[in-house]
């Protein structure tokens, strides 16, 4: 009876969003677009006492990362919803980008956090070419069409083309953190994409504290604060395997980006 008598006080409650996966704007990733109503009905449900993210992520796109923040931010700023974020194996590049949406940053003692960093990564097949009498045939309108190509030699101007792209993003990640970590954090060079684990990662003031989900939210809102699961909601097709060849070559994609972490 308590919901119809709007007098009585109500059990709090915290929506808990799991971002599991890689960061990308295909397939099985993580996705503003595909996160975007799951967010929406997080903060639109009634008035909750906060709302929790459960992150595990080895990171991704730059730019789902930053639209999937803004996002949470936004509407945390808008409902003056406090935000917790809560790391699980690893919250590194874009999973930390994701985790400074929060007001507050936990951690297990093995979390794996940091990584503040941007990186380009390919494959190289010129040699291969060559011993397999392989003729790479390419006709271009634009010099810059062939650039970072993996069947030719690694040019050196190539190279600084792709660190000079790399360098905004790089700054705007930097940007990211400085803003939502502000003071925490330490005077030690905290951005030249190296990790720390759980107890470390609090200690430079990445993370706030080494604490786990349920606990820690029973400690703030009491012991009958009530967690909803938030999640994506998947179609008919995709339930029945109908992008089984996409959502596969995503897997392969998403384990390399684990695998850099040992996971």
């Amino acid at each position: 009876m308590k919901y119809f008598i709007p007098f009585l006080k109500q059990q709090p409650f915290v929506p808990v969003i799991r971002l599991q996966g890689a960061i990308g704007a295909g397939g099985r990733s993580l996705s503003d677009q595909a996160l975007a109503p799951v967010i929406e009905r997080a903060f639109a449900r009634g008035k909750p006492a906060a709302v929790a993210l459960v992150i595990n992520s080895p990171g991704g796109s730059a730019v789902q990362s930053s639209l999937i923040a803004a996002r949470i931010r936004r509407l945390a700023d808008e409902k003056r919803v406090p935000v917790y974020a809560f790391v699980e194996d690893i919250a590194a590049s874009g999973g930390y980008w994701l985790a400074c949406a929060a007001d507050q940053i936990f951690v297990d003692p093995s979390s794996l956090v940091g990584s503040i960093g941007v990186i380009f990564a390919s494959f190289g097949f010129p040699e291969f070419m060559a011993k397999q009498g392989i003729e790479r045939r390419v006709v271009t309108a634009g010099k810059s069409k062939s650039f970072a190509d993996p069947f030719l030699p690694q040019k050196p101007e190539d190279v600084d083309r792709l660190r000079a792209l790399q360098g905004p993003i790089h700054a705007a990640f930097i940007e990211h953190v400085k803003a939502r970590r502000g003071a925490r954090l330490a005077e030690a060079d905290l951005f030249n994409a190296d990790i720390w684990v759980g107890q470390g990662a609090v200690d430079l003031g990445l993370a706030d504290g080494v604490a786990h989900l349920v606990p820690k939210l029973r400690s703030i809102y009491g012991d009958k604060v009530r967690l909803v699961p938030y999640g994506q909601k998947r179609s008919l097709f995709q339930r029945l395997g109908a992008r089984i060849a996409q959502d596969a070559l995503s897997g392969v994609e998403e384990q390399a980006l684990w695998a850099r972490y040992g996971l």
